[in-house]
């Protein structure tokens, strides 16, 4: 209240407006977007961080809500006016903090999320270099949440320090924020990977170097941040942020080696292109990797706590889990891990589902999804008519069949 008697924040405002109708149903959703990026690109719109922060939180909105060029396109443009206003100087939260910690972790938080969003879009979506990976920052790092909500700011940290704390003999616990950007600058490193190398080999050294990265960030993580729900039952937003990336980061660096065949999911492409990958005969560690991942996304959602509460990114992750699924499911795996299989099927079309209550880049996903799915069944029907299947019993063909028709069933009900 403070702040708006000082100045005007009709910007920010009306980005929290739009983002906040999203999770209110009948609410003009489509007329406050409109309004708030109208306010963000007004003549008069001070120049400052506050526009910073409504240009994030438009972006979040409208990504979340189908508009990817249009959301790319206003956090490029935040990027900017940050660099042109010095966010990305420590110095900054002090300068403009007015005297107060708790304004100037907004701005250390501000810069990060910013990082965060950039990164997740450019992962996610697959059309996008992460800019802000590259960038010159020395922006201290954000503390706990519960910290910033109380007021009690803690003395900042550097990121030079967290890369140092491994050797340095201390055994510190940075805040979960620090975690979920640490999980973001691993999965820049695989983007840079991706982009940069033509072909790869199954024992390329560079590989191995990144997947070093990611079991580095999971071996290294204190006790205290293993699990996403506290002792008292609260989720951590933060942390599980992280873990998700990480997941969803082990997928991109390791899926193109995998041989598992993504052809039969090449119509999902609600969040990022079909992506070719080369089918093979062997199930090789890439395939354990990348399958293994996908399962530890799918346990995500079984935390006790309303999927509503994530991030919209979670969609995209979950959909990048589903096609791995989908892939392992065309292929006529075993029958134990079909089961498997179909029972992470059900909990990823359920997610999407419940997400769309929010996000409609959940709904898109889930159709797609969807669609897939019964193509598949519609495939392993007809292979179990015309005894494709020939080194299982007919009681065996018959109970599976039975069992993804009530899959298929369930689908159609959703």
């Amino acid at each position: 209240m403070a702040l708006r008697k000082q100045q005007p924040l009709d910007a920010l405002q009306a980005a929290m407006r739009y983002v906040g109708s999203l999770y209110v149903s009948q609410a003009p959703t489509t007329a406050l977007g409109i309004e708030a990026e109208r306010s963000v690109y007004q003549a008069d719109c001070p120049q400052d961080g506050f526009r910073v922060q409504a240009m994030l939180i438009l972006t979040i909105g409208l990504d979340g809500y189908t508009y990817q060029e249009k959301a790319l396109q206003i956090l490029t443009d935040a990027q900017d006016l940050a660099l042109e206003i010095g966010m990305n100087s420590r110095k900054f939260a002090y300068q403009h903090g007015n005297g107060s910690e708790v304004l100037e972790e907004s701005w250390r938080r501000t810069w990060w999320e910013m990082f965060i969003v950039d990164g997740m879009i450019a992962g996610v979506h697959q059309k996008s270099s992460f800019r802000m990976k590259d960038l010159p920052a020395d922006v201290l790092l954000p503390c706990e949440e519960k910290e910033y909500a109380s007021g009690l700011i803690p003395q900042a940290h550097s990121i030079e320090d967290f890369d140092d704390e491994s050797f340095d003999g201390r055994d510190f616990s940075y805040s979960s924020f620090t975690y979920r950007i640490a999980a973001l600058r691993n999965l820049g490193k695989v983007l840079a990977s991706l982009v940069s190398r033509q072909v790869m080999m199954p024992d390329d050294g560079a590989i191995l170097r990144l997947d070093a990265h990611l079991v580095n960030w999971r071996l290294h993580l204190p006790e205290s941040k293993k699990e996403c729900i506290s002792s008292d039952g609260q989720l951590d937003e933060m942390l599980f942020q992280a873990h998700m990336i990480t997941e969803a980061t082990t997928v991109l660096l390791h899926r193109e080696l995998s041989e598992l065949d993504s052809s039969v999911a090449k119509n999902v492409t609600s969040c990022a292109p079909h992506k070719h990958i080369t089918p093979g005969e062997n199930y090789n560690i890439h395939a354990a990797k990348t399958v293994q991942a996908a399962q530890d996304i799918s346990r995500l959602i079984t935390l006790p706590v309303p999927l509503v509460k994530h991030t919209h990114f979670f969609t995209c992750v979950v959909t990048l889990g589903s096609i791995v699924h989908l892939s392992c499911w065309s292929a006529l795996m075993s029958f134990y891990q079909d089961d498997d299989l179909k029972q992470q099927l059900r909990l990823n079309t359920g997610a999407l589902k419940t997400l769309w209550q929010v996000w409609p880049s959940a709904g898109k996903a889930f159709g797609q999804v969807k669609g897939v799915a019964q193509e598949i069944f519609t495939a392993k029907k007809h292979q179990a008519e015309i005894g494709f299947w020939s080194n299982f019993t007919n009681e065996e063909v018959m109970r599976n069949m039975i069992e993804d028709q009530t899959i298929m069933d369930e689908l159609q009900l959703l």
